[in-house]
């Protein structure tokens, strides 16, 4: 079967190759460990945990390797350390923030169904392989060394901009460039810079004194080169061989596309003389929490492992699914709401069954730049055949369902779930249906929906029949 890809580099959904289909490389850019993961964050763990999967089915679970890397220094950290444990040595503080951060963050992504990485790298683990890479830029010419900082220098790479489309100027215009005397250039970007005192600090590159620590950009450029090609030298094919330090596929959410993923493709491409550093880059779009931009000081900021007091790991993971990852997402409790109905549907139906074959409608969903919402599309007729007593389909419903991720519990361990309890006002909602059953008598349908919508935030399911209106708390 074919796959094709969305690629951000060329704009173009093109037909996937792997550079060598005996090992198949694929690199995300994981979270920054300083808060605990919003659901935000759980976008791109979740497409490309389908993405992997898809790759395994199509390569061969042992021919595929996927790395995603942890952020574990950074001026956040920093900050969060010193706020919270401010009476502890800030290496000592930023050890706490740090493992308790990213063990949530594991937990957080187990529940949502999601595979392990191949490999989880810590930026910290691989400060040495950083190093390299600045000597090799600065040697190269690409990177200069001014007042203890290395910077590299964005005028070394002629076609910079390409992933972003956007000229110099556009990018020295739109971007919140750090003005800086060690700079040579408003664009160019910190490969190392020293530390103050108290924080984390490393043995310097050559040609430099004082001691210090790694950019945010240099961190997956020196990783993903020394996990999916030095690692991997052993296992290329003759044909991997003619791409030195190149791998298959980048992803990321579209926020990264510039500076992160720009300034990567600088840095790897001009440390090791490559016409590429990834053959695709792949993005998932933004995600609004009811319409709007996730904000804490608009009080829709929702982390990963709150929400999953309320609603189990794989309503979570459908929901996120229900849309492209290319599009935009509109996060909202009705379609989680949507999503448990649906669940609870398909595993009722497929309790007794065992996977089956899976779907070709399903799978050739997939295969078209995953396309999870005509494969979900695909799964509703299984589910209709499968209500009918079609055995066959009820297999094949299962099977094809766990390709993407769900199904994955027993029967036993989904209805078993119970969420956090929810304390409801009964006054304060029959006041609101009251008011709302005026309203649609009026015919101000827009008040009416607006006064069922703010029932909804309350955890409230409104059902009008024809023997008046009534209501339940949401599941």
């Amino acid at each position: 079967m074919e796959l094709k890809l969305y690629d951000t580099l060329t704009r173009e959904k093109r037909t996937f190759t792997p550079l060598d289909p005996s090992n198949v490389r694929m690199y995300v850019c994981g979270p920054t460990v300083y808060d605990f993961a919003h659901i935000g964050n759980a976008r791109p763990v979740i497409v490309f945990d389908v993405l992997f999967r898809l790759l395994r089915h199509l390569y061969g679970a042992e021919h595929v390797t996927y790395v995603r890397n942890i952020t574990d220094v950074d001026d956040k950290i920093n900050a969060r350390a010193a706020e919270e444990y401010s009476a502890l040595p800030l290496n000592e503080a930023i050890r706490k923030v740090t493992e308790a951060t990213e063990a949530q963050f594991r937990e957080d992504v187990d529940a949502l169904g999601c595979l392990p990485p191949t490999f989880q790298p810590r930026a910290t683990e691989h400060i040495a392989e950083m190093r390299t890479l600045i000597e090799r830029l600065i040697k190269s010419g690409n990177a200069y060394v001014e007042q203890d900082h290395v910077l590299f220098s964005v005028a070394s790479m002629p076609d910079y901009g390409k992933l972003a489309r956007r000229s110099l100027d556009e990018m020295i215009a739109g971007a919140r460039v750090e003005v800086a005397p060690y700079k040579r250039a408003p664009m160019d970007f910190v490969l190392w810079k020293p530390s103050k005192p108290g924080e984390p600090a490393w043995p310097p590159p050559a040609g430099i004194k004082t001691p210090g620590r790694p950019g945010w950009h240099i961190e997956c450029s020196a990783m993903s080169d020394k996990l999916l090609w030095s690692n991997a030298l052993s296992k290329l094919s003759e044909s991997g061989l003619a791409h030195p330090h190149q791998f298959d596929i980048h992803g990321g959410g579209i926020d990264l596309v510039f500076p992160h993923h720009e300034n990567e493709i600088a840095q790897s491409r001009s440390a090791f003389h490559t016409p590429a550093m990834a053959s695709f880059w792949v993005h998932n779009g933004f995600l609004q929490v009811e319409g709007e931009k996730m904000a804490k000081s608009l009080g829709n900021f929702v982390t990963i492992s709150d929400l999953l007091k309320d609603w189990p790991g794989e309503v979570i993971r459908l929901t996120m699914l229900l849309t492209h990852y290319r599009q935009p997402l509109n996060w909202t409790t009705n379609a989680l709401r949507e999503s448990r109905r649906t669940l609870d549907h398909w595993y009722e139906l497929t309790a007794d069954a065992a996977p089956g074959i899976l779907c070709a409608d399903v799978l050739g969903a997939l295969a078209d730049d995953l396309n999870t919402p005509k494969a979900i599309a695909s799964l509703h007729e299984l589910r209709t055949e499968a209500a009918k007593g079609n055995t066959g389909a009820c297999g094949s419903l299962k099977a094809s369902a766990q390709l993407i991720g769900l199904l994955q519990q027993t029967a036993g361990q989904w209805v078993s779930f119970r969420p956090a309890s929810i304390t409801i006002d009964e006054n304060k909602v029959t006041a609101l249906i009251a008011a709302r059953n005026a309203a649609r008598q009026a015919k101000n349908f827009q008040e009416s929906d607006r006064l069922r919508d703010e029932l909804a935030k309350m955890g409230v399911v409104v059902k009008d029949t024809k023997d008046g209106t009534t209501w339940e708390i949401a599941r």
